[in-house]
């Protein structure tokens, strides 16, 4: 991003101010983490999240100016705040408050189903799971989309080899096209940004390009939308669930009790919110030795069929530790496209057709659910 680049996206805003002050947004200070890259530009408006419902026109203006400037193709808005100081936390003997969030919106246009494939923790291998899954749903007849909802570190960009860019479905559109890849429509803020490229945002800035990119992309008639949801039970997961309606959520888990205490907040954070738990997964659940063919568990074995019955959830099958699951992951051609014949393929076909048959059951996608703090 050069300077000019930025200079013209603060120039289009000077001028608009918040109703009741003095002096606009820019010479206030308000606008913020501003980036510009390939026509797509980002930034964000500091505000009291009080004032967020009113303040949305404000927003809109400035996305109409910015996108009016030659050559943008696509702008994000996020009206933000500062983080609350540590003194204004509720304390032991205080009830806690839900964070300020949008209202919740209206399921992406086309899409029947939205399926969360969400984990306590990183690295038990929760996105190449969402990636493999929404592939053996298609290979079941399942007309699929995916969504990487990892705003701080996108995997799909990798695990689908994809270097190209969205494009608008037409000229001056804020509608783009999904990327079309093994025969997944899929949608990535790492397809917008360069790989090494740091996102440093806060909250509301996240969750404003996650409903961007939910809603405001052409994903066609879709059964079902796999979101892969971000690591963890923070605020985003929990956003991102209060405000997204879904139909069902997959856990991923690896058989060792570590993996599972943090599979057990997962489950607890999607009950919270009434969105049914589908079922787990246990992923690197065992090790086939290619030269002996011994078998080694080597985080264990059994962990997670046990969690599930213990809190009456489906337990949807085992998936193996094998290098060629890594490398073809690595390569960007995960192994239910690059290898349908396989075991591994079986696995994930085999939880593919308990996913549909529990989701085709519910009937239409729920409403978002409602937060309620005790």
């Amino acid at each position: 991003m050069t300077s000019m680049d930025r200079d013209a996206v603060l120039s289009a805003l000077r001028g608009l101010t918040l109703p009741g002050a003095s002096s606009d947004i820019v010479a206030d200070g308000l606008v913020s983490a501003v980036s510009v890259r390939d026509g797509q530009v980002v930034f964000a408006i500091t505000i009291d999240p009080k004032r967020a419902r009113e303040l949305e026109p404000l927003r809109k203006e400035a996305e109409r100016r910015v996108s009016a400037l030659p050559g943008v193709k696509r702008v994000i808005v996020a009206l933000t705040a500062e983080a609350a100081p540590s003194s204004s936390r509720p304390g032991p003997q205080q009830a806690a408050r839900p964070h300020p969030t949008r209202a919740a919106g209206q399921p992406a246009p086309g899409v029947r189903h939205i399926i969360a494939v969400a984990s306590g923790k990183g690295g038990v291998g929760k996105s190449t799971t969402a990636v493999n899954l929404a592939l053996a749903l298609a290979a079941i007849g399942v007309r699929t989309g995916i969504l990487d909802a990892d705003i701080y570190g996108p995997s799909l960009p990798r695990l689908l080899a994809v270097t190209g860019k969205p494009e608008a479905v037409e000229p001056g559109s804020r509608i783009l096209k999904p990327i079309e890849k093994f025969g997944l429509r899929a949608m990535s803020i790492g397809f917008l940004v360069e790989e090494t490229t740091a996102m440093i945002w806060r909250g509301p800035m996240v969750m404003s390009a996650l409903q961007q990119m939910l809603r405001e992309v052409a994903w066609g008639d879709l059964d079902v939308l796999v979101v892969d949801m971000p690591p963890g039970t923070g605020d985003a997961q929990l956003t991102l669930a209060q405000q997204t309606p879904l139909s069902g959520a997959v856990i991923v888990s690896t058989p060792q009790d570590l993996a599972l205490i943090d599979a057990r907040r997962g489950i607890a954070m999607f009950r919270k919110v009434s969105i049914p738990i589908l079922g787990i997964v246990e992923n690197m659940s065992y090790f086939v030795c290619p030269d002996c063919g011994g078998r080694h568990d080597i985080f264990g074995h059994g962990g997670a069929r046990a969690e599930a019955e213990k809190l009456g959830v489906p337990f949807l099958g085992e998936v193996p530790l094998d290098p060629v699951l890594r490398e073809r992951s690595d390569a960007g051609t995960p192994i239910v496209a690059a290898e349908p014949a396989s075991p591994h393929t079986g696995v994930y076909r085999a939880i593919a057709e308990q996913v549909w048959a529990a989701v085709s059951a519910g009937g239409a996608a729920p409403s978002p659910p409602r937060i309620v703090y005790e």
